[in-house]
């Protein structure tokens, strides 16, 4: 019997707001750097590949606080650089990462607050588990999405990350309930099913994105299908 739905965040229950590459060019503009979101965007692909190649060396990153923040602010102080900014690179890069802490930053996607109701409504109780910096619990209350969560875990509050088991066996003993009784839904094979399956989760993939279906595990593009795929309609 499932008592339980744990989430991941990013591109799970939301996204930047307007975009990563508008939040940039609005800080190096006010930085007195004016570049057009094109120029920018032209970027974006060496940025996700600067934090790729991070992650697939190392990801324990995600248990500390500050090696956390250094991996971002790396990231869009090569994007400066590219822009040919120099001097002020990593001053500008932590005002980004700085500016993804607020809520202003991003957005729930329509479809969240919608099942967090259905769900809730079904008697089951919801959480997060998510590879984040320890603003994450003030960032999800900001966007009106923390008072349905009756558990986060955030990888650089705990020193654990996914997919390590042991951050989803934590979850789901902070909220009282067996692995064996929980779902968790995520956007990252390695990271959200791996580590779920491996904790005893029943996994759930969600692709916003438009990549190809997945057969091999659970899998919606949306939160509005999520009631089919733990086989709740009816119950």
């Amino acid at each position: 019997m499932l008592r339980a739905v744990f989430f991941d965040v990013g591109n799970t229950l939301i996204y930047p707001h307007p975009s990563v590459s508008e939040v940039c060019r609005e800080i190096l503009e006010e930085a007195g750097h004016v570049h057009d979101l094109s120029a920018i965007e032209s970027l974006m692909p060496l940025v996700d590949e600067y934090y790729e190649d991070r992650y697939r060396t190392d990801d324990t990153f995600w248990t500390d606080e500050g090696e956390t923040s250094q991996v971002w602010v790396g990231m869009y102080s090569l994007m400066c650089r590219r822009l040919g900014i120099e001097d002020e690179s990593e001053q500008i890069a932590r005002r980004v990462y700085d500016a993804f802490g607020s809520a202003d930053r991003w957005r729930a996607y329509d479809d969240v607050l919608r099942a967090f109701r259905r769900l809730q409504g079904r008697g089951l109780r919801l959480g997060v588990i998510s590879n984040w910096d320890r603003r994450l619990e003030s960032l999800l209350a900001g966007l009106g999405i923390g008072s349905f969560l009756e558990v986060t875990v955030c990888s650089a509050a705990v020193g654990l990350h996914k997919p390590d088991p042991r951050i989803f066996e934590l979850a789901c003993e902070r909220l009282g309930v067996d692995p064996a009784q929980a779902a968790h839904v995520g956007d990252h094979h390695y990271a959200d099913v791996l580590g779920a399956t491996a904790a005893g989760l029943a996994p759930v993939l969600i692709d916003r994105h438009g990549g190809d279906e997945v057969r091999d595990v659970p899998f919606v593009r949306t939160l509005d299908d999520i009631d089919v795929v733990l086989d709740l309609e009816g119950h």
